[in-house]
């Protein structure tokens, strides 16, 4: 990505500046998934890295620090996320490159931030800088933290090194630890509005750009990159069942879907759910209006205890889907549940 940042982000972008003068030992960025916040602040580090920094914040893109900094290989510039989200072995462990990689492909990358890679952080934070300027740790998402990664996290940020700024971004402040958000200045990243996110989406070249988008909750980068891999099968079978519950289908569905990461199909029925909650209630429809139809049925029949206790159930869902006993298991019981609600 070049030094432009996203066009919804550029009033946050001038509200960033402003702390510039008196930096935050630790920002943490916050907003929902899809809205490019982790190249927000990509861009933001890269600006207080630059020697020649421009009069709006933004890295001039020529200076050496600039140069190191795209190459991804900047002294002073570390970036810590899930073994899951890196495509290549993180700055500074070049050497054991190939010892990772045969790790790699004996188990599943880790979605988690683990307490290694917060230790690694000491010797790069304990030396001097190598350009007289500031050292800047990125980490996100910081809700991958596990538990003992978070308590050796929280020590850095209660005694931080002189001259080090962390910047976390975080898709869900409620599941950070509370003495974590208390070290750290919260920056709020906005969503952008359905139209300005459409605009951008159409720029883009993003074909049906207005059904992804309201899928993807008004998130314009989940909505391109699902555009990009242009399957909706699994959706469209969900989203059947949803329409025309029935026990056997339920059955049918989950034995289909148990190779579906099971978070999304979750999210799929949480979007569905509150289409028919907000259609009962004020007669709308935001995530799947080629629903209209069966959505209006469906919000005839439901009585309203029903419907929040069905929307209670997938919330609650939600916190326990990435880690399953069993995925088929856990899709029937959500599916059976939600055919009982609709019958």
């Amino acid at each position: 990505m070049s030094n432009s940042i996203y066009p919804w982000q550029e009033s946050s972008w001038q509200q960033l500046q402003l702390l510039r003068q008196r930096m935050p030992h630790a920002i943490l960025f916050h907003g929902a998934a899809g809205i490019g916040k982790s190249d927000f602040i990509e861009r933001f580090a890269q600006g207080l890295l630059c020697e020649a920094v421009l009069p709006d914040g933004h890295a001039c893109g020529q200076c050496a620090s600039c140069g190191w900094f795209s190459q991804q290989n900047h002294p002073d510039y570390r970036r810590v996320r899930p073994e899951a989200l890196e495509d290549e072995p993180p700055e500074g462990e070049e050497g054991d490159g190939e010892a990772k990689k045969t790790a790699k492909s004996a188990k599943a990358p880790s979605k988690e931030i683990k307490i290694e890679q917060i230790r690694n952080l000491a010797d790069f934070m304990n030396i001097s800088t190598h350009r007289q300027g500031l050292r800047v740790v990125v980490l996100y998402p910081a809700e991958a933290l596990n538990m003992p990664a978070s308590n050796a996290l929280l020590k850095t940020l209660e005694e931080p090194p002189p001259g080090t700024v962390f910047l976390l971004a975080s898709n869900s402040l409620d599941r950070l630890l509370p003495t974590i958000l208390s070290r750290c200045r919260k920056f709020a990243l906005p969503m952008p509005s359905h139209a300005e996110a459409l605009a951008w989406l159409k720029t883009q070249g993003v074909p049906d750009a207005d059904s992804w988008l309201r899928e993807q909750g008004g998130a314009p980068l989940a909505a391109m990159a699902q555009a990009e891999v242009g399957n909706r099968d699994d959706l469209e079978v969900l989203l059947q069942l949803l329409a025309h519950p029935s026990v056997e289908g339920a059955l049918k569905v989950a034995d289909k879907l148990q190779k579906v990461p099971l978070s999304a199909q979750v999210s799929w029925l949480q979007r569905w759910l509150y289409d028919v909650f907000s259609y009962k209630l004020a007669g709308n429809i935001r995530y799947y209006p080629r629903y209209q139809k069966e959505l209006a049925s469906l919000a005839g029949k439901i009585h309203v205890s029903r419907l929040l206790a069905a929307i209670k159930g997938a919330n609650e869902r939600r916190a326990t889907a990435d880690h399953p006993l069993s995925p088929k298991l856990f899709l029937e019981d959500m599916l059976l549940e939600y055919a009982a609600c609709c019958a």
